[in-house]
């Protein structure tokens, strides 16, 4: 079972490929890279590409979905980027927060852009933004939030972003949508996991009651108090995850016919309330 998350998530589709392409080809024509992370899961939202893919072009990074994340490692991530040169800031693209710095932030970041443009008798002329991310760390909600001119396309899942796409949303800024960007496999099935647990990865793909079995692993050996407050459980310490996993069904009876405890009910209820941070506000890496 250690590696089945991993098994199941080795797939790079064309749309991927084309877009790593893309990204090299549109990056002479913006002035910056703004990249979204999941707060939550912030080394594992990273592709290991991306350093390397926009290399020389001034980088913000967001820190979305951050009402879901522990505030105190939120603040160390945003302290390790700033020592290494980004600009960082926290957001939550569902409430708004801290949208409101973003603009100016970006004006701060290409200080000397604004300068050369207005030297150059162009005062006016747009500063352009490539945002970047992977699936479903919220970058069309973003874009959105920012009140773009034309509205990108919005789900609750992972890859609805296909095309690079134009948005111009105010103050002097317009904004390039990519699609969001995998990797070809994940040395650290650890990695595969997170991004699975988050959302990152289609549900489709994956055996739901496995991923909600791995999770209540993490739960249990570092989370417990967050099981037995939201489930009301306990004495589960030196339980195997997939007991935990019934005691939860029990628990909220979720029985089928037989007296058997539906478990793949119970495997969706938890990672669904999980990700809608009803365990908590919970953040899986920390800065090492």
């Amino acid at each position: 079972m250690a590696d089945s998350i991993k098994q199941q998530v080795q797939w790079f589709p064309g749309h991927m490929a084309k877009t790593r392409r893309l990204i090299k080809e549109q990056l002479r024509q913006v002035d910056a890279v703004t990249m979204l992370l999941d707060a939550r899961i912030p080394e594992s939202s990273k592709n290991p590409e991306i350093d390397s893919l926009t290399e020389g072009k001034p980088k913000i990074i967001l820190f979305n979905k951050s009402d879901l994340a522990d505030p105190r490692a939120t603040k160390q991530w945003i302290e390790y980027y700033e020592s290494r040169g980004a600009a960082a800031l926290e957001i939550d693209c569902r409430s708004g927060k801290g949208l409101n710095k973003f603009r100016p932030l970006v004006r701060e970041v290409l200080a000397d852009v604004i300068s050369k443009n207005e030297e150059r008798g162009m005062p006016g002329k747009p500063l352009r933004i490539m945002v970047i991310g992977i699936p479903n760390t919220g970058k069309s909600s973003f874009i959105n939030k920012m009140g773009a001119s034309g509205k990108a396309k919005v789900e609750d899942r992972a890859g609805v972003t296909r095309n690079n796409q134009w948005f111009v949303i105010g103050g002097g800024i317009e904004m390039l949508d990519t699609p969001g960007v995998l990797w070809p496999k994940f040395e650290d099935p650890e990695v595969g996991d997170k991004l699975a647990f988050t959302g990152g990865i289609k549900d489709q793909i994956l055996d739901i009651e496995t991923l909600a079995v791995r999770f209540l692993t993490v739960m249990r050996d570092n989370y417990p108090e967050k099981l037995t407050e939201r489930y009301k459980i306990s004495g589960f310490e030196d339980m195997e995850p997939y007991e935990i996993l019934e005691l939860i069904g029990k628990k909220r009876g979720m029985m089928i016919r037989g007296g058997e405890i539906d478990t793949m009910r119970a495997s969706v209820a938890v990672l669904d309330e999980y990700r809608g941070g009803k365990l908590g506000r919970l953040t899986l890496e920390w800065v090492k």
